[in-house]
């Protein structure tokens, strides 16, 4: 049994799984891991190599790029045989790209290694969309965040508006909707709530509430294991 526990977080875009991991794993003392950040990297590889439509070649680039994430002072970043793309994969452009990249089934298995490798020691709060039900389907324990549409259009705006792009919501909403079309339609590890997972509408919940939350329900899974938080 790991000493640590692997916490589960999946979700669509924009019902809040990036923030809520992160202040989770602060909390715990846990590694943090947005393995969505790994799709976009090869996604924003992709469009700047003009192969974006080209399935084998995407996979080939794949296969010569060391992607690696770190987390460090609250921030994610997000590097590519040693070039830091932390800004870039977070553009509109790829947006609206990843979800067709990442249902390439030999990406979804080279990168579900990479992440499997990642967590195998526990300790870790990792995020995503298929974490609870491909990556890791035996977690300690999962959740699965949701919010609607509208609630998730105006974060992902206001996100977007912060980091000087600014971006009509309808624009925004209509990528949304796009990638849960694709993510939940998708035939290799489709965006789904596994059996086991906790459902969380932070629609109307704050940051600190959310959190708060997911942190009691972990810590009620680790007294029952007999590990300490």
């Amino acid at each position: 049994m790991n000493k640590k526990l692997i916490v589960a977080i999946d979700g669509p875009a924009g019902s809040g799984k990036s923030t809520t991991a992160k202040l989770l794993a602060n909390k715990l003392n846990y590694l943090y891991l947005d393995t969505g950040a790994m799709y976009r990297a090869i996604t924003f590889l992709a469009l700047k190599h003009k192969i974006v439509k080209n399935e084998s070649e995407i996979v080939k680039l794949l296969k010569e790029t060391d992607i690696e994430l770190i987390y460090e002072n609250g921030n994610s970043r997000v590097f590519a045989n040693k070039i830091e793309l932390s800004e870039e994969i977070r553009s509109h452009e790829v947006n609206s790209n990843v979800s067709d990249v990442s249902k390439i089934k030999q990406v979804r298995e080279i990168l579900v290694q990479k992440q499997r490798e990642i967590g195998a020691l526990g300790g870790i709060v990792m995020e995503g969309r298929d974490i609870g039900t491909v990556v890791f389907p035996h977690a300690d324990v999962k959740f699965f965040l949701t919010a609607t549409i509208d609630e998730r259009t105006k974060r992902r705006t206001k996100e977007m508006v912060e980091k000087g792009k600014h971006i009509h919501e309808d624009l925004v909403k209509e990528s949304l909707l796009n990638r849960d079309k694709i993510d939940s339609t998708r035939k290799e590890s489709p965006l789904q709530k596994a059996e086991d997972a906790t459902p969380v509408d932070t629609s109307f919940l704050t940051i600190d509430e959310q959190v708060n939350f997911i942190y009691d329900e972990v810590a009620k899974v680790a007294l029952s294991k007999g590990v300490e938080l």
